[in-house]
This record gives C-alpha cells, sequence and structure tokens, in this order.
C-alpha cells in the first residue's frame, strides 16, 4: 500500500516539475561567438542564433550607391577599429539594397580589418527587447553591429520607445562594442497621418511631432536611397553579368532587362538581381553568393 502511494506521489511531482517547467518557458541558449560571424536575436531563449551561410551579396556588385555605400564602409571601418563612429538608417526606395550594403558592408570590413566584428539581426517585432539583448552584448570580447530590416512603426506602436532607449543607451550609455544600422523606406520610420494623429490629438501637438520624429534623431547618419536611372539599372545588369560569366549578347541581355523591369513597373537593384537570377536559370548557370 505504501509503494503504491509513494508511486502515485511521485507521479504527481513529476507532472507538477513538468508543469512548472513549461510555465517557465524555454531553457536560456548557450551563446558561441565562434560559430559565425551573423546571428539572429531569439529573445524567447535570450539567445543568438548562428547565420552559418548568411543571404549576402559581394560588394563590388552593388552598383548605383557609390556615394553612401562610402560613407557606411569609412563609418563601419571606424567603429571597428574602435574608433567614433554613428548608428546609420538606410532609408528609401524600395529594392535599392540597403540590407544588401549593410550585410556586404559587414563582411568587407571584417575580412579587410581582421577584427572580430559581429552581425546580430534583431526581427522588427523583437525591438522590445533590445535591452536585454544589450545586458549580453555589452559583456563580449566582439564589436557588433545591430542590425533591423525594413524599420517601421504603426499606429498605437509603443515598441519605438525601446529602439529610442537603446539608441541612446539610458543612464548606462550605449554600450562601446555595439552600433545600430536600421533600414527603413520612411525617413521618419513612423507613417505621415500617424504624427498629423498626435498632433491634432496632443495638448502641445509640436512636442507630439517632436516626441515622432526623435526616433530617427537618434541615428547620426542618414542614407538616402532613390530609384535607379537606367543607365544605373543596365550597369548593375553588366556586372552581374560580369561577375557570374553570363556569356549573352550585350545588346540582347539590355533588351531582356529593360522588359523585365517594365513588366515589373519599376528599375531596382532588386529587380535587376532577380532578372540575373531568370538568365542565370536559363543558360543553366549556378549563381555563388559570397
Amino acid at each position: 500500500m505504501a509503494e503504491e502511494l509513494n508511486s502515485v506521489i511521485l507521479q504527481e511531482l513529476r507532472r507538477l516539475a513538468n508543469a512548472v517547467e513549461r510555465l517557465a518557458g524555454p531553457a536560456p541558449g548557450v551563446n558561441d561567438w565562434n560559430a559565425a560571424d551573423c546571428f539572429v536575436w531569439s529573445p524567447a531563449r535570450t539567445h543568438l542564433q548562428p547565420v552559418a551561410r548568411p543571404n549576402r551579396i559581394a560588394l563590388k556588385l552593388i552598383r548605383g550607391v557609390d556615394h553612401v555605400r562610402d560613407i557606411l564602409h569609412e563609418n563601419t571601418v571606424r567603429f571597428a577599429e574602435g574608433f567614433a563612429a554613428n548608428n546609420v538608417l538606410l532609408w528609401g526606395a524600395r529594392g535599392m539594397g540597403k540590407s544588401s550594403l549593410v550585410k556586404a558592408v559587414h563582411e568587407d570590413v571584417r575580412r579587410e580589418s581582421g577584427v572580430s566584428l559581429k552581425l546580430v539581426e534583431v526581427h522588427r517585432e523583437d525591438i522590445a527587447s533590445l535591452p536585454t539583448l544589450l545586458d549580453i552584448l555589452k559583456e563580449v570580447p566582439h564589436r557588433v553591429i545591430v542590425f533591423c530590416d525594413d524599420l517601421s512603426f504603426d499606429h498605437d506602436d509603443t515598441a519605438y520607445k525601446s529602439l529610442k532607449a537603446a539608441l541612446d543607451g539610458g543612464i548606462e550609455g550605449r554600450p562601446d562594442n555595439v552600433l545600430f544600422y536600421a533600414t527603413s523606406n520612411r525617413r521618419h520610420l513612423l507613417p505621415r497621418h500617424m504624427m498629423e494623429n498626435e498632433q491634432s490629438t496632443a495638448i502641445n501637438p509640436s512636442e507630439a511631432v517632436e516626441e515622432k520624429v526623435s526616433l530617427s534623431d537618434r541615428f547620426g547618419l542618414w542614407l538616402g536611397f532613390h530609384k535607379c536611372s537606367q543607365e544605373d539599372y543596365l550597369t548593375m545588369i553588366d556586372g552581374y553579368a560580369e561577375h557570374f560569366k553570363l556569356t549573352l549578347d550585350r545588346e540582347k541581355m539590355h533588351a531582356e532587362a529593360l522588359e523585365w523591369a517594365t513588366t515589373r513597373g519599376a528599375r531596382s537593384g532588386r529587380v535587376a538581381w532577380q532578372y540575373i537570377q531568370d538568365l542565370a536559370g536559363r543558360m543553366r548557370v549556378t549563381l555563388a553568393r559570397a
């Protein structure tokens, strides 16, 4: 009788322990900084997931944005070398290579400098967890670029306050080994109607707008990306074709590329890359990325 009672108690204890573990959530992950140079932040486990094969292209293949490319590259070099550098907001036209440029510059500077420069991507929905991430990063012996792609905020979204605090660093200040890079289609990160709504309902309308606009002011560098000309578009096509050894007649390739852009209603780096993927597939050529 006693043995049966003990068995029942043991089963109940195990069931209770399992329930407590489920409530506690997943166990924290062990962060291995030697596993990769690029990581994705997973706040649920306070874990930095290594990315063994980052989705990126070589810096030399990004055309038509030479001026902003050089500014971003120089800022990143200074940061990697331990000198003063600014947080950067890359904003503007879709498909012009904003996120591709961040990843390509990171890899180029890391290779050239020999510095242990890491890139950590934070998903838009995880912005509120930035203070936890910074607590982890400030203790690591690496230079870290925290990257948020396609950053924007909608009505009633208060996560931007966490980003503002992280960019300023609060009372501690931003860790010396951390820099923020973000891309967005909006210069001020918030839709105009959201700022107008705040202005119309606030006691002091100008202060309400300043509160919203001050988010982008936390980025010391604003790099603008604009729709490319036909010349720039064809230069991108030629650069890809040369790099991947696509031997189609140049005039025929240009005609196809322009028709491709016309069917999509835009010329951009993304559209150029999509055409090159189609051309390489037809020619049975493998596109090896950086």
